[in-house]
């Protein structure tokens, strides 16, 4: 036994394995649980850069929802026909520009889409009237009707593909260069091109410069979601969360009295004005560039020790902890690491894992669904025989509470199911409301109440809102936790890029309803019940997940690897169950197969490890007794 120590000891192990060594485990890897809580934990300085990302969440909810004001359809009266006919006066233009967009060719006048078209189009002024607040916007300066309406679903389409393409570009960079001059690039390029939009000479400059204003609004969204996100402990995420979503929410309430306010101007029209006024209080956020530090989680992540070091003398410096008498040995650690170089990763290194690229795609899959099929109960909660001023603003309203009634919702239902179960529940109810709205108002129909045919009808428009405000509201939770959900799983070295994509098929599905408008509606049913379908994938992908509630953040995809599923059994009760099991087959032992199988086994054992040099076996743990290397006790 003794000759074949020093022989293990001349030749080091294969794969550097030396089991009687024990490394002492590294510090800086575990942020959340040995970095932040020696700097104060959630201090004073942590809240203070917090509350500064909650400031904007308010400028970004004008921005988001301006394009019901900038874009909104107006009513129009035609003083000048084509022919010879009187005046006449469109009382509903959202249907009206639809129909013109096709005009009919032997159609003699009517209601609906298609029904005296070309009688509509046949005009040469129009008089048009706004009824969201303005008194003129895009669509009455450049008069975008009958063969011009298209150019107002591309101008809604701009501000939406100019925030996904944002959302993927600025994601990557973010990664690559750092949270804090992503925030500060999308600031200054938002402030150039946000204020240009408001000079705008025609409809093709105002499309073009919505995108980049899009690109640049979703940079600095995704940054500040990020930063937000990085700065919490475990406990204080979600929290800090949805404070920010309530203050976008807050945005869109308040959206309709900023309008008001820019109506009637005496030198600018008013949706030039409207434009202005949302976009320069984006010019608070210029100090950022010196009062908002870069993500110290990041620096770490990609070992940008040096500037790590700085950042964390000035944290605890700012949470009044003496750092001399640490006993935690963080700075110590970090002193020896000085010497390495930043190592940045892209978010293309997400396909070389096992489950981490599964569960960003379950989670892209599920915000495309969760915005486009909201898009749907929308458009069924609206009121075909509602007066134009009444249903523009209760609409409105409508979608605005119930985002709010959502973000309360959030609140306890996270925090008594989690975010997998909290997730899981609202895509169950989403499901349900759209297979009810689909299947039951059919049936209602078809099987009862065929002879009252008014009554009929009046339990169907009921039950289509009731089911409409239902799913819009799970719809948008759902939206809203996948998101929060992906911030949390991915790794801080790819956190930027796996959040724009999540971000950028949330956008795909927002995409939906200008080119369902464009397209006058047509193939809407096909297109609820194809988001109908996708809710129930959904709720069979969700159980794959992990539930990351009160975990630390994942650093290196090595972290985010081990978010894995958890099993539905406790560990003690599997325990209970395999000793169970075990005791069962007791008795096998004696039995002459099991005699068999045994010795069998012991035959090739003893084969197998007479050709195993010693000095593996001494490696693995084993011992030499004789000329024999005895491994794992055989």
């Amino acid at each position: 036994m003794a000759g074949g120590r020093p022989e293990a000891q001349d030749h080091p192990p294969e794969n550097g394995f030396t089991p009687l060594e024990h490394p002492v485990p590294r510090l800086l890897p575990h942020i959340d649980g040995s970095v932040l809580p020696s700097l104060g934990g959630f201090g004073r300085h942590q809240k203070q850069l917090v509350v500064l990302t909650w400031i904007p969440a308010l400028f970004i909810g004008f921005s988001q929802f301006s394009d019901y004001f900038l874009l909104a359809q107006p009513n129009g009266t035609c003083v000048q026909p084509l022919a010879n006919h009187s005046n006449w006066t469109v009382t509903s233009l959202p249907v009206t520009v639809t129909a013109l967009q096709q005009p009919a060719d032997n159609s003699t006048g009517g209601e609906g889409y298609g029904d005296g078209s070309g009688l509509l189009c046949a005009c040469k002024e129009w008089r048009l009237e706004l009824l969201t607040g303005l008194s003129q916007n895009v669509v009455t300066k450049w008069n975008l009707v009958c063969d011009s309406a298209w150019k107002v679903h591309i101008a809604k389409f701009s501000l939406l593909v100019g925030s996904i393409f944002g959302y993927l570009v600025m994601g990557v960079m973010a990664d690559w260069f750092g949270r804090h001059p992503v925030l500060i690039l999308s600031v200054l390029f938002m402030l150039v091109f946000g204020l240009s939009v408001a000079f705008s000479v025609n409809v093709t400059m105002f499309s073009t410069l919505r995108f980049f204003e899009g690109f640049c609004l979703a940079g600095l969204a995704l940054s500040l979601y990020v930063l937000r996100i990085e700065l919490c402990l475990p406990g204080w995420r979600f929290s800090m969360t949805m404070v920010a979503s309530f203050l976008t929410v807050g945005g869109q309430l308040l959206m309709p009295g900023v309008a008001a306010l820019c109506r009637n101007w005496p030198e600018r029209d008013d949706w030039q004005v409207l434009q202005i006024v949302i976009i320069s209080p984006f010019v608070l956020m210029l100090p950022y560039v010196w009062i908002f530090p870069e993500s110290l989680r990041w620096l770490l992540a990609t070992q940008h020790y040096r500037r790590s070091k700085a950042m964390m003398l000035r944290i605890a410096r700012r949470n009044q902890v003496d750092m001399t008498t640490e006993p935690s040995g963080v700075l110590a650690e970090l002193e020896q690491e000085l010497h390495k170089k930043p190592q940045r990763t892209c978010i293309v290194k997400m396909m070389s894992t096992r489950n981490l690229w599964k569960n960003i795609v379950v989670l892209c899959v599920n915000s495309l669904t969760g915005y486009g099929i909201h898009h749907c109960f929308a458009r069924s909660m609206m009121d075909p025989e509602a007066q134009p001023t009444a249903m523009c603003h209760a609409d409105y309203y409508t979608m605005a509470g119930i985002a709010v009634a959502t973000c309360l919702a959030l609140c306890p239902a996270v925090g008594l199911m989690g975010r997998r179960g909290g997730l899981l529940t609202f895509m169950i109810i989403t499901a349900l409301a759209s297979l009810l709205q689909l299947g039951l108002l059919n049936l209602i129909g078809k099987y009862s109440l065929r002879h009252d045919t008014v009554l009929r009808d009046t339990l169907n428009r009921k039950f289509s809102v009731a089911f409409s405000i239902i799913g819009m509201f799970s719809s948008h939770a759902v939206s809203q936790l996948s998101i929060f959900f992906c911030a949390e799983i991915t790794p801080t070295v790819i956190r930027g890029g796996g959040l724009g994509l999540v971000l950028a098929s949330a956008g795909f599905g927002m995409l939906t309803a200008p080119i369902m408008e464009l397209h006058n509606q047509k193939g809407y049913f096909l297109h609820h019940v194809i988001f109908a379908c996708c809710t129930l994938l959904c709720i069979i992908c969700l159980l794959l997940l992990p539930e990351p509630r009160g975990q630390p953040l994942p650093e290196s995809l090595a972290d985010g690897e081990t978010f894995t599923r958890q099993t539905l059994l406790h560990p003690g009760e599997q325990h209970l169950l395999l000793a169970k099991t075990d005791g069962d087959y007791s008795r096998v032992h004696d039995t002459p197969l099991h005699l068999s199988a045994t010795g069998g086994a012991t035959v090739a054992a003893a084969t197998a490890l007479a050709a195993v040099p010693a000095s593996y076996a001494l490696a693995t743990g084993g011992e030499i007794i004789g000329n024999r290397a005895i491994a794992n006790g055989v």
